[in-house]
């Protein structure tokens, strides 16, 4: 049994500030997790390397990532959430600057692994953190996480975009200005106290990943819907800017850009909403949408239409917020509370492995047949995906 240790002799009051300075650092790390999506098109002109590349280099960040959210949850309950927060946002401000001083792969590939380390050490040590300070708020703490998270990306990836457009420097000026927000972030989290007072003593260990027999079913159900949602981000943040881009005749970054924010956008609102609804229904009724809406894509995109294939971005980000948050709810209600840590890593291994295995499988294939050719094939894989997903929550129920 794990012992805990009392660093404090009372409980210190928060600042009123600690919480939404914990909530805003949560967004801008999903926001600099997304900030690059813009620019893979300028990097793979400007320094001629393949689709694949591209994918590789986003894959990195989800390997790295889920490195992170293995260790980190259990090394801020033994050293405390501040200094996990601190070490997460300085890694983030040198990635920001190897993407400064990148000039080949090497370095965009080094870059993207210390990001996620970050944004995986912030999401997890965060979500803790923002539970200490209001234990009994944890339903309303998670729909302020989903926002901050989708709404961050969104504000990235379209002042990235803006930015690359608009102003001189494409592949510099951005990471400056994320930069400048990263130090205000850091410096607010540096001025917080330490939000976890009572802290566990013993050695740092891997989460290692397990399912409980009683949970399969249940837990093959939220897997697999987050398995074809995360799937999905993955190329959307890797390759679709480019690809609507191409097929619109509009490569005007700021587009592509909103092509991607909108999704994330929508996505928000929808998990707000379908926080009202049974999480098993919120999950099956997104894994039907997402399979539906996800081959409205490739109409969408062959219609060569801005304002089609604008909408269906819009439209996708619905059934992936009602996916993703149902499935994640519907885990969390039936997970045994002592087998909590190994499940959700084991959760956490195959959302991530989603994303960053087809991504990757994406590019390759898209170098021998275009992506253009690619797509729709992907589109149909992952609309199966969903609709088993669907199936087993249905047959389950």
């Amino acid at each position: 049994m794990t012992a805990t240790v009392e660093v404090e002799p009372a409980v210190r009051a928060a600042q009123p500030w600690a919480y939404p300075l914990i909530l805003g650092a949560t967004g801008v790390a999903l926001g600099v997790s997304g900030a690059p999506a813009p620019l893979y098109g300028i990097y793979q002109r400007e320094w001629h390397f393949s689709t694949l590349t591209t994918t590789v280099v986003f894959a990195v960040y989800a390997v790295a990532a889920l490195g992170a959210v293995l260790v980190s949850g259990r090394i801020s309950d033994v050293v405390g959430r501040k200094p996990v927060l601190v070490g997460a946002f300085v890694t983030m401000l040198v990635g920001l600057g190897v993407f400064l001083l990148a000039d080949n792969v090497a370095m965009l590939l080094l870059a993207r692994a210390l990001h996620g380390i970050a944004v995986g050490s912030t999401v997890v040590a965060g979500a803790a953190a923002l539970l200490d300070l209001r234990p009994r708020d944890g339903g309303r703490t998670g729909r302020l996480s989903v926002v901050a998270f989708n709404l961050g990306m969104a504000v990235a990836i379209l002042g990235s975009a803006a930015m690359a457009q608009y102003l001189p420097h494409p592949l510099r000026t951005p990471y400056l200005g994320i930069t400048v927000l990263c130090l205000v972030i850091a410096a607010g989290i540096a001025m917080m106290r330490e939000p976890h007072t009572a802290r566990a003593a013993g050695r740092v260990t891997i989460a290692k990943p397990a399912v409980p027999p009683e949970i399969r079913a249940d837990f093959w159900f939220a897997a697999l819907g987050v398995m074809a949602a995360w799937s999905v981000l993955g190329v959307l943040l890797s390759l679709y800017p480019s690809l609507a881009s191409a097929r619109t005749g509009i490569h005007n970054l700021v587009f592509g850009g909103a092509v991607v924010a909108s999704t994330s956008v929508t996505t928000a609102l929808a998990q707000l909403l379908a926080a009202r609804v049974p999480a098993r229904r919120s999950a099956i009724a997104g894994d039907i949408g997402l399979a539906v809406t996800l081959l409205l894509t490739v109409p969408a995109l062959n219609s060569h239409s801005p304002a089609i294939v604008l909408g269906t971005g819009v439209l996708l980000g619905i059934p992936f917020g009602f996916a993703f948050g149902g499935s994640l709810r519907h885990l969390s209600e039936v997970v045994p509370p002592h087998r909590r840590g190994e499940t959700m890593s084991a959760y956490y291994l195959l959302a991530y492995s989603a994303m960053a295995a087809p991504t990757v499988l994406a590019g390759w294939a898209a170098t021998r047949w275009g992506i253009g050719v690619v797509f729709p094939w992907f589109v149909l894989g992952v609309s199966l995906s969903c609709l088993a997903a669907a199936a087993l929550g249905l047959r389950r129920r």
